[in-house]
């Protein structure tokens, strides 16, 4: 299970990210009670409870939810109360997920089963910022919150969080602005809102004054100092953050020093991801925030990814362009005078390619007859950006590569897979990747405290025997235990360059979730070419097994975004609701799964390669 996003400690390591926090101000996921000394016990899931258990939620919590849903299990046919109300339904074994309404603050939750008691508090907070008391301004409200620099002509907004019918005002060097109330405030939910259709903006309790204009000095202004008049009484206080505007041209310049350098829309993890940026890439620096640089095509980047030094602006122009074929591939080359930054979209039948600091002096563009690429258009963008549009000859796209040869970038676009008619998965090479591992890792966990990471793995070893009875060759990122993270995971991914990639795993929900009333197959893509196979598989296991949907999911995961190979994560079912973690558990259940799921990569790879 991967649920999710930065609400929850589980899709942080799915995406790559770091760790939730233990005192989170939003819903946590079951995934995230990797430390319960229970969770460490081995379980049996084929053995009913023989004493009450809570999996979820711990026995104290913090949550911004407006709900809790309370997983586990019991004695079969003796009741469960919670605060005296008995819990129904429960499954045949005894497991149950009741959803139970939060009040702000402290709610307390006693479970009773015969004589045995479990009690657990769980205490709601706000999901968006408190108004502050008396004359001061909300905690780490002002901005900047970190050092920013900005170039000579460029708005700077500011912002604080204050008592409303103030007077908010803030001064850097010899500069003063009043800042205004925003009118009708709100704010957004996480990400993983859309996951339980909670994904309405949120009305702030607290009153935001914002402002911005355009310093008249360059250099460095300092940190601005934001002050608070309200019935008479003043306060001032000074922004974490320093001001400084450069240069009018800008003299460093950023290198990528890692393989694939991560642009950003903003600066930080918070922002969406753009195309990697191939180790190499030069592009001049016009903007710093924190540790983060902007680069001048206008993505943000860690500074630790990066080298920076003085010099002019990277700029480029691009002549012919050529083509050649290596073996399952075709690289295309762009002879430059300095690596750019690139960015690359794609849609189900083309790849289009934009040179960032590219002026065209193109005449001459020739490839050869292609396996992949039955036409390329190109235009230049001005001032300066040249664009490539390859439209490919299946309406399936493989995967493709991003890689500098000095100054020569190669696009490379993978080639279909040949496969016979009669035995489709002959020759293929299926990578399977067993989400989660070890005790440090467990995953999402049903009502019983059972890990979803043994499941994972018992799912993936049937899943390799009926793919290999078909045929294919496959890999796995782990045939046990193993911790790994999501970047090893990838690693392989990217190493193997498998015809496909699927991660498996069992799903959980936000604390907001309907444990009791949410199950069914879900499937989650993130480059174009695992869109056809996310959308295929999910419908072929719903269809073929009579399982509920979920859904088909666009979704920022480490194991969905490789771009070598089409790359799925599939969740198979809710280990949180009580009668489908029964299905989830049962050896004939997996058996079927395994081989259905089998015949269904065995009918796609049929289905996309057939003339």
């Amino acid at each position: 299970m991967t649920w999710q996003f930065g609400l929850m400690a589980g899709l942080a390591v799915m995406m790559g990210g770091g760790t939730a926090p233990a005192l989170a101000l939003a819903p946590v996921s079951p995934e995230s009670l990797v430390t319960s000394s229970l969770a460490m016990t081995p379980v049996d899931p084929a053995q009913p409870s023989t004493a009450l258990f809570v999996a979820y939620p711990p026995p104290e919590h913090t949550t911004s939810a407006d709900r809790i849903f309370l997983i586990g299990t019991g004695i079969p046919g003796q009741p469960v109360q919670v605060n005296g109300e008995v819990i129904d339904p429960r499954s045949p074994a005894g497991h149950f997920a009741p959803s139970l309404p939060l009040a702000m603050g402290e709610n307390v939750f006693t479970l009773t089963q015969g004589e045995e008691t479990l009690t657990l508090r769980v205490i709601r907070v706000s999901a968006t910022p408190a108004p502050p008391e008396g004359l001061a301004f909300a905690p780490n409200s002002l901005t900047p919150g970190v050092d920013i620099a900005r170039q000579p002509g460029e708005m700077i907004c500011f912002s604080a969080i204050a008592p409303p019918n103030a007077t908010v005002t803030v001064t850097w060097a010899t500069e003063t602005l009043t800042l205004r109330p925003r009118p009708e405030a709100v704010t957004l939910p996480p990400n993983s809102a859309a996951l339980t259709a909670q994904n309405e903006p949120l009305p702030l309790a607290a009153t935001p004054y914002e402002g911005c204009t355009v310093p008249r000095e360059t250099g460095l202004l300092g940190q601005p100092t934001y002050t608070l008049t309200q019935r008479g009484q003043s306060l001032s206080q000074t922004a974490p953050g320093a001001v400084e505007i450069l240069a009018a041209v800008p003299t460093q310049v950023a290198e990528v020093i890692v393989e694939g350098g991560t642009a950003r829309t903003g600066p930080s993890t918070d922002y969406s991801r753009l195309t990697p940026l191939p180790q190499g890439t030069r592009a001049a620096v016009t903007g710093r925030e924190g540790d983060w640089l902007r680069l001048d095509y206008g993505a943000w980047i860690r500074a630790s990814e990066t080298q920076v030094v003085t010099a002019a602006p990277p700029r480029t122009t691009i002549r012919s362009v050529r083509s050649r074929q290596i073996p399952g591939w075709t690289e295309v080359l762009f002879p430059l005078q300095t690596p750019v930054p690139v960015t690359v979209a794609q849609t189900a039948d083309t790849v289009t390619l934009t040179l960032h600091n590219t002026t065209p002096q193109t005449d001459t563009i020739y490839l050869e007859a292609d396996p992949v690429i039955r036409r390329l258009d190109w235009m230049p963008l001005l001032p300066d950006k040249a664009q490539y549009v390859f439209h490919l000859q299946s309406p399936q796209p493989w995967g493709y590569k991003l890689h500098y040869e000095g100054t020569t970038l190669v696009l490379s676009l993978r080639h279909p897979p040949q496969v016979r008619r009669d035995r489709p998965l002959v020759g293929t090479t299926i990578l399977l990747d067993p989400g989660h591992g070890s005790d440090e890792d467990l995953g999402a966990r049903g009502p019983n405290g059972y890990p979803e990471k043994d499941v994972n793995l018992i799912l993936s070893h049937l899943l390799r025997s009926a793919l290999e009875a078909k045929g294919a060759t496959v890999v796995m990122t782990r045939e046990g235990d193993e911790d790994l993270f999501p970047g090893d995971r990838v690693d392989i991914i990217n190493a193997v360059e498998p015809t496909l990639a699927l991660s498996i795993h069992y799903n959980a929900l936000p604390d907001a979730g309907d444990a009791l009333n949410t199950a069914g197959i879900g499937a989650f893509w993130y480059n174009a070419q695992a869109h056809d196979l996310s959308v295929f598989l999910h419908d072929y296991l719903v269809r073929e097994l009579n399982r509920p949907s979920y859904g088909v999911f666009w979704n920022n995961l480490a194991l969905t975004r490789p771009t070598a190979a089409p790359s799925v994560l599939l969740e198979l079912g809710f280990m949180i609701n009580p009668f489908e973690f029964e299905w989830i558990v049962d050896p004939a259940a997996q058996e079927a799964l395994a081989q259905t799921l089998a015949d269904g990569v065995e009918a796609w790879i049929l289905r996309t390669t057939d003339p």
